[in-house]
């Protein structure tokens, strides 16, 4: 085995990951919520175009998701808060991109726009809890 596949494996048996993967996905949930509610009244009541709406909405989104996460799921793993939220906010610009990619392909094909982004944030959650587990957060 190698030394990769093997510290891959040992993460995987840590009861400690799986918490820490857990929690995330709480927060994310939270988050989850948040970004489908903002986008939902930007697109509904304030008539702001779909992909605008869905920036508008991850922003709002990425704050609640940061706080949380240091302060919470994280929180052994106290950077400069500085560097963390940097670390966060280019992972969550990644994971914009892969959203409004996703989003915009299943708008195009007929899917109504606010399902459409329940289905492009949770394919898009995988990228976002490896990205801030390996590089935002890590002590």
């Amino acid at each position: 085995m190698s030394a990769r596949a093997s510290a891959a494996a040992t993460a995987l048996r840590s009861r400690a990951n799986w918490i820490q993967l857990l929690k995330f996905c709480v927060v994310g949930a939270s988050g989850y919520l948040v970004n489908l509610a903002v986008y939902a009244v930007l697109i509904h009541v304030a008539s702001v175009p779909y992909l605008v709406a869905a920036v508008c909405s991850f922003v709002v989104a990425v704050a609640n998701n940061y706080m949380w996460n240091r302060l919470w799921t994280f929180r052994r793993e106290r950077g400069h808060i500085g560097l963390q939220g940097a670390r966060f906010l280019v992972v969550s610009l990644a994971a914009l991109g892969a959203n409004l990619a996703i989003l915009a392909i299943l708008v195009a094909v007929g899917l109504p726009k606010v399902p459409a982004q329940a289905i492009a944030i949770v394919l898009v959650t995988p990228l976002s809890f490896l990205g801030n587990k390996l590089w935002s957060f890590r002590s």
